[in-house]
């Protein structure tokens, strides 16, 4: 018997293991993003309600852990379907394979990151650039080298900005939301600087790569390895993507809802979470505009809004026709009254892909086309 932990709708199921088979189990287990969870849950009670089959067991474990549980292999103690708020890394489908799980890629719409603080709070206006200035563990001094980031105080980025502390409740490595928030609000902040700027298109070997490293006042160890200069655009991640660690920014968890709750006790803290849980709590909380833009529907739908990404779930081909109802799940999860731009995922924050999108993403979904990278 196995029994998955689930922060979700209903129990796990018992799951017995079938002589000749990968397992024999009528309830679908799902685990992943906690973006995603919230679209994943409202799907599986419809299912559970409108279908003969039993509600799925939903569980937010974060991208990372639940593409790291999926990917482990078949079996009785293994998930389903994994939810992520951005794509499966090349490191994980490897895994996958090696294990003997064939993914089924399914992406299934849009979402903002926020940056969010209490309604009672001040309403903040930043640029990707005064994002990264904020929480970047090191950032460009006057002399134009890194040094460790000096910020305590908003008011220590911009005059103009209220003399608060710098406090960001925020996801932990693990989760999809914060890979997305590095790649697109840090980076994009990080290249506002030129000297970074030029590091990240820079290939390796080049000559420019140890210049530029010298003028920031990198160690040797920090872009050279095996006598050979690194690759520029991975020594500008390893600088981009790395957080402060001094009190600043706050891992919080993997639970979106319990940041909003401790925003709601500390209106001068802002949190990072994904836009639907910002649509869903618009009576207390309230976006920060970012390179001035609105983190609204309508924003983000159009591509104005910078921290945007697409979301997705994956489906372990190995498990559909043994274990119940995952093609069915497939199908409501897929239908227009859904996913679509009048679909019932939309009053939860869901940003549709595009009509035509949707079309291409559902027959390949129910033809279980195997993901190929």
């Amino acid at each position: 018997m196995t029994k998955l932990k689930s922060t979700g709708i209903v129990l796990a199921a018992s799951l017995i293991l079938a002589p000749g088979a990968v397992m024999a189990r009528d309830q679908l287990q799902i685990v992943g993003s906690s973006t995603v969870f919230p679209f994943s849950a409202t799907v599986a009670e419809m299912f559970g309600k409108t279908t003969s089959f039993k509600t799925p067991v939903v569980e937010s474990t974060g991208s990372g852990g639940g593409l790291k549980l999926f990917c482990a292999g078949t079996g009785d103690n293994t998930p389903d379907i994994a939810n992520a708020s951005r794509r499966i890394k090349s490191s994980e489908f490897k895994n996958c394979m090696a294990n003997g799980v064939t993914p089924v890629e399914v992406k299934i719409g849009f979402d903002g990151i926020v940056l969010a603080n209490s309604v009672d709070g001040t309403k903040m206006s930043l640029t990707l650039r005064q994002i990264y200035l904020a929480l970047a563990k090191n950032i460009p001094g006057p002399d134009g080298k890194l040094m460790a980031n000096p910020n305590k105080m908003w008011s220590d980025i911009d005059a103009s900005f209220p003399a608060l502390k710098i406090e960001i409740l925020g996801p932990p490595p693990t989760s999809g939301t914060r890979d997305a928030f590095e790649e697109l609000a840090m980076e994009g902040g990080a290249k506002t600087f030129a000297a970074l700027k030029t590091l990240r298109s820079l290939k390796q070997g080049d000559a420019k790569i140890a210049e530029i490293a010298a003028d920031l006042g990198l160690p040797e160890n920090q872009f050279m390895a095996d006598g050979k200069t690194l690759k520029g655009s991975k020594i500008f991640t390893r600088i981009a993507h790395e957080i402060r660690e001094d009190g600043a920014f706050i891992e919080a968890g993997e639970n979106d809802n319990l940041i909003v709750q401790k925003l709601a006790n500390n209106p001068n803290a802002l949190g990072i979470f994904g836009y639907s849980f910002l649509d869903q709590n618009s009576d207390t909380m309230q976006g920060a505009i970012v390179d001035g833009v609105e983190p609204e529907f309508e924003n983000i739908a159009a591509g104005d809004y910078n921290i945007s990404r697409s979301l997705y779930f994956y489906v372990k081909k190995e498990h559909v026709g043994v274990v119940p109802g995952i093609k069915e799940y497939l199908t409501e999860f897929l239908k227009e009254g859904t996913w679509g731009d009048e679909g019932y995922l939309s009053e939860k924050g869901l940003i549709p892909l595009t009509r035509e999108e949707r079309k291409t993403i559902q027959s390949s979904a129910m033809a279980l086309n195997a993901l190929s990278m």
